[in-house]
């Protein structure tokens, strides 16, 4: 069922201060967005708050339905884009490294919580979260990992079992980790035959540089777009064809019960 997913990923700038100042950049760029007719939109890790903002990250935490939430759907519903964006999830005294995704209805598909906080500033901040969802959209089945979650081959096999087609991962990544970006994640796609969407910030922020370098793949390994080092958008049609394709070509989700260890 369904056929094609227009998708873009938004490399944005980290250098942005507030909350205001991130949601005036993503109103700025849903005109281009639309014109090129995209379907879903996909931001970086805490896109809503900023990464590396230490003890400011508490106060910019918000619910899942807080007004962060609130103006991104209401921009998902005047673009007719469905829009995924990193942000910090209160839920009781917990704070969350999360995500969630906003239809083009403007009513949430879907969500998920950081399972794997590495150590340093997360691991002072953030609570893990537990378990994976996929939400169906455009037909196709998509999941959510982020950052630190996708460099475990253990999670993108997990949602791919589950019938995950497309991965979404936002990410925090810094410049110092380009093999990650360039060999690790995309590696993902390909051992799942899935698409995954993997979206960076840029440039600078509170002496901590990102490296961008957000890109799409395909189920057959192929890199379909990439961006650089500077923010940018980058665009690419994901036909959920491809996926069957893949993984009937080299059906590793099904000959893993072979493997005797």
């Amino acid at each position: 069922m369904g056929g094609i997913l227009r998708l873009c990923v938004g490399q944005s700038p980290v250098e942005l201060s507030t909350t205001t100042a991130r949601l005036e950049w993503l109103k700025s760029v849903l005109s281009e967005a639309a014109f090129k007719q995209t379907d879903l939109l996909l931001l970086p890790e805490l896109f809503a708050t900023g990464y590396n903002i230490g003890d400011r990250i508490a106060a910019r935490a918000e619910l899942a339905d807080g007004p962060t939430a609130l103006t991104i759907a209401t921009l998902a519903k005047a673009h007719n884009i469905a829009i995924h964006y990193g942000f910090a999830e209160t839920d009781g005294n917990n704070t969350f490294n999360a995500a969630q995704c906003f239809g083009p209805n403007g009513m949430r598909l879907g969500g998920h919580r950081k399972l794997a906080i590495p150590p340093g500033f997360e691991a002072d901040h953030f609570k893990h979260g537990e378990g994976c969802s996929l939400f169906i959209y455009k037909g196709l089945q998509i999941a959510t990992l982020i950052c630190y979650d996708a460099e475990f081959p253990e999670t993108a096999r997990h949602v791919a079992s589950m019938g995950a087609e497309l991965i979404l991962v936002p990410t925090a990544l810094g410049a110092q980790w380009d093999w990650v970006s360039k060999t690790m994640v995309p590696t993902r796609a390909y051992e799942n035959g899935v698409f995954l969407a993997y979206a960076n910030s840029a440039g600078t922020e509170n002496g901590m540089g990102f490296l961008g370098q957000s890109f799409i793949a395909a189920p057959n390994g192929k890199e379909l777009a990439r961006a650089g080092a500077s923010p940018e958008l980058i665009y690419a049609e994901l036909k959920r064809g491809q996926v069957t394709k893949a993984q009937s070509r080299l059906p590793y989700l099904n000959d893993l019960k072979m493997l005797k260890t």
